[in-house]
């Protein structure tokens, strides 16, 4: 047993005796607003199964999916394990940012190929103190990766262009981010029927100044523009296990069925801060999802998060990864995937479609473990 597994083993495994089930997922009718403040401190233990089975298979069918591969103050993996009747199921690693992944590869003539995968994990609130200042100790070298533009998030032309506009006459990198993060709040807004989480093409989005998306999007858009000035960010990617605790049903899973909760989140590199979280599409989701209207950026709702959502977040998600471009391992249908928080599935007939998980077809669902 290695240090990221807690039973990696190929044969199903019975339920610690201590899980719970999470308690009764509040109704949208039902929820009442309290004060928006994530608070660190208390560490919350979930469990997360993913139960993948490729419909209509073909010739060599093979199966990704992602696994929390993110360690930090607001998260600590404990462990998966799985089960199926795949002739190859192993974790792989994707090379150049470390998210991990399960892989699994089905014979060719495997009549119901299934795999599925329990992974566990605690998390806690993010909210960062700004009154309290210190040197962030971080590698200059792995900085530079933050900094750095990729095959779908470019930091020159009218990324570049247009970040340099936005935080024209902000000295430190704080006053700069903050810059970005307004100007995203004051143009992009949540588009509910972009699929998915959205594509995160965001030269596009300034080309043509079409500014509605989802979280890919918009996050992306946030992410590449403070790049674009040299200010280290990144995207992590995820997805929401639990209602929120303050009452907001855009900021949380609706049901203990997660399928459909995939969400991106964002960090930035301060100097006197070090990583520093961040979730501008967030609020975006809170001004067009939130109630039955769409509420305007200075409404109530939308200001009780807006300050918080600038350092910090809700600890009822789990964090994959920060990879971009990936490359999936062994895959011999599609190209690079911009981002990967969602299962992945081929078989010879081409890749699946990953944001359709009634017909792919996979099911993930969340509970909370406590003492």
């Amino acid at each position: 047993m290695n240090r990221r597994s807690f039973l990696r083993m190929a044969a199903a495994v019975p339920a610690v005796a201590a899980a719970s089930q999470l308690p009764p997922f509040a109704s949208p009718a039902r929820a009442q607003q309290k004060e928006f403040a994530p608070r660190p401190g208390t560490w919350r233990t979930f469990e997360i199964t993913t139960r993948v089975e490729v419909l209509e298979p073909a010739g060599v069918n093979r199966v990704w999916v992602p696994l929390p591969s993110v360690k930090s103050e607001y998260q600590r993996p404990l462990g998966d394990q799985w089960t199926g009747n795949a002739k190859v199921m192993k974790t792989a690693t994707e090379p150049h940012y470390g998210a991990t992944m399960l892989y699994a590869e089905f014979a060719s003539g495997e009549a119901a190929p299934v795999v599925e995968v329990t992974s566990r994990f605690q998390s806690q609130d993010r909210a960062l103190d700004w009154s309290k200042q210190g040197g962030a100790d971080e590698d200059p070298a792995a900085l530079k990766t933050w900094t750095k533009a990729t095959d779908f998030m470019p930091t020159d032309g009218i990324v570049r262009e247009t970040a340099v506009e936005i935080t024209r006459g902000k000295a430190t990198d704080l006053e700069q981010v903050r810059a970005v993060y307004d100007w995203i709040l004051a143009h992009t807004y949540r588009e509910p029927k972009v699929r998915g989480c959205g594509v995160g093409d965001i030269k596009t989005m300034l080309e043509t100044k079409s500014f509605g998306g989802k979280c890919g999007d918009i996050n992306g858009l946030f992410v590449g523009l403070v790049r674009s000035v040299g200010v280290p960010a990144r995207d992590i990617y995820g997805i929401r296990v639990a209602p929120s605790a303050f009452g907001y049903k855009s900021l949380g899973a609706g049901s203990a069925t997660i399928s459909k909760g995939q969400h991106c989140r964002a960090e930035v590199f301060l100097r006197d801060y070090g990583w520093v979280a961040m979730d501008p599409a967030d609020v975006t989701k809170v001004a067009r999802e939130e109630t039955s209207e769409w509420l305007t950026i200075d409404h109530p709702l939308v200001e009780a998060v807006r300050p918080k959502l600038f350092g910090g977040w809700e600890g009822n998600w789990l964090a994959y990864n920060t990879a971009h471009d990936v490359a999936l391992p062994n895959a011999t249908q599609g190209g690079r995937l911009a981002f990967f928080m969602y299962p992945q599935s081929e078989t010879s007939q081409g890749r699946r479609d990953s944001l359709d998980p009634d017909t792919f077809k996979y099911t993930i669902t969340s509970r909370e473990i406590r003492a």
